[in-house]
């Protein structure tokens, strides 16, 4: 296990020694090709929530625990093949100035907030397996093993930002799918030569259809909604070579995203229900420890960590790409080119440490609850102003943009305190759609009634 984080740690802080600049930091000076768009980004999704989080819900729920990597897979399909190619035109940094070149600054200082909190969650959701995976390893206290993670996720993400993150993802994931679906077929095998297993468990416990048509669909809007409008991902569009580059990169995360839940929940499945009484959230770990070889087993668990380290850099980059970029240079007013890196890589190291303290404080909580918290509050009140000022820039005025970017997200936290029938992420994108649409009625008419006045 060691030796595969080494070797992947000593390759991302190769790629690192390049870096002298912000923009080489945040955007590896937009040359990114195929394999290294495909690299950050899978690198990043494929986390914690993908691995970890999958095999844990998976005992309580079977097969249907994939939908959550099926999700992250379409999400990158349909920005892949609707909104990679008019993002990267634009020549931009962050998903912010994005919306303040179209909606003004108010919009744009919302959406810094907002993913950035967003972010931050699912930050913690890799977090969590994190901790608990290296306590259980190593037998430190979990503040001690919060701290080795620490270390190792700064010695991820400080030096190359952007490229330790492509040449990282490529070499993570080529690990990650060689051991666990060689490993995922020995434990399906296991579950198939012995069905008493799996006596007690509901019918549609090992197929992915075991859950609720409502419950599928609310999970993929959380996460597609979500995943579009995440800086991260919209980063990795940014530092492409071209956007036929960065369409491409996307749509090859998307087929490395889909199928890598399958076999943790089947390792999970099998673990958590030969032995039920070891921690949920230790289900894959402890499955790769005492049922599979040493070679194999420990090149998967030093993959999963790997995952970890890799999903909480690359989502700490995205809010510290956001926080320093649009909070903090225009605040300090920083102009050096030095000094725009040390305040983006002091602004990761801060959302990397904020993320941990809130793990620490959160330690027994369900991982893939803050995977679909985070997804929910960065999507819900930006994806429809968002893909509106895509396609049809201008479309409607600053303040009915601003208007539906805040109330929308307030219906949605609202609808999650009361507990509606409605799912929370369908009552903000229903608020955000309405008070679009009357925005662009009152523009419509605004425009009709100075034509008619200038005749």
């Amino acid at each position: 296990m060691a030796m595969t984080i080494g070797l992947v740690l000593a390759g991302g802080l190769y790629a690192a020694r390049s870096v002298k600049s912000a923009e080489g930091f945040s955007l590896g000076g937009r040359s990114a090709g195929i394999p290294m768009i495909a690299g950050s980004i899978a690198g990043t999704c494929v986390g914690g929530g993908a691995t970890v989080g999958t095999a844990q819900l998976a005992g309580s729920i079977g097969l249907s625990a994939v939908w959550f990597t099926i999700g992250v897979g379409l999400s990158l399909l349909i920005m892949g093949l609707i909104y990679a190619r008019p993002l990267r035109y634009t020549g931009l940094e962050t998903i912010s100035q994005y919306l303040v070149e179209n909606y003004g600054k108010g919009a744009g200082r919302f959406t810094s907030f907002a993913t950035s909190l967003g972010i931050l969650f699912s930050a913690v959701a890799s977090t969590l397996p994190g901790i608990g995976l290296l306590a259980a390893l190593t037998g430190f206290s979990y503040a001690i093993s919060a701290g080795i993670l620490l270390l190792l996720v700064i010695l991820y993400a400080f030096f190359g930002g952007m490229k330790t993150a492509s040449v990282g993802g490529i070499l993570k994931m080529l690990i990650l799918f060689v051991t666990l679906f060689a490993l995922g077929i020995v434990a399906w095998q296991g579950l198939m030569e012995a069905p008493e297993m799996l006596v007690n468990k509901p019918a549609g416990f090992l197929s992915i259809w075991g859950i609720s048509t409502g419950s599928i669909l609310n999970n993929l809007a959380s996460i597609i909604v979500g995943m579009i409008c995440t800086q991260t991902y919209i980063q990795a569009i940014f530092s492409a070579a071209t956007p036929r580059t960065a369409a491409i990169g996307l749509i090859l995360a998307a087929m490395v995203a889909i199928p890598v839940g399958l076999p943790c929940a089947v390792m999970g499945i099998y673990m958590q229900t030969l032995q039920p009484e070891i921690p949920a959230m230790l289900a894959l770990p402890a499955y790769l420890l005492q049922y599979t070889s040493p070679l194999m087993g420990g090149a998967a668990l030093g993959g999963i960590v790997l995952g970890i380290i890799g999903s909480v850099a690359g989502l700490s980059l995205g809010v510290g790409t956001m926080v320093a970029r649009d909070m903090l240079e225009p605040l300090l007013k920083i102009q050096s080119e030095q000094g725009k890196l040390t305040l983006m890589r002091v602004s990761v190291v801060a959302a990397i440490i904020i993320a941990m303290l809130i793990a620490i404080t959160h330690k027994d909580s369900q991982i893939l609850f803050w995977n679909y918290l985070s997804m929910a509050l960065r999507g819900c009140g930006i994806f429809i102003p968002l893909t509106l000022a895509i396609f049809r820039p201008r479309a409607i005025s600053p303040r009915w943009a601003l208007a539906s970017m805040v109330l929308s997200l307030g219906a949605s936290i609202f609808a999650g305190w009361v507990h509606t029938a409605t799912s929370p992420i369908f009552v903000g994108l229903g608020v955000s759609f309405i008070v679009v649409v009357m925005g662009m009625s009152w523009k419509k008419m605004t425009s009709e009634s100075v034509s008619v006045h200038a005749q």
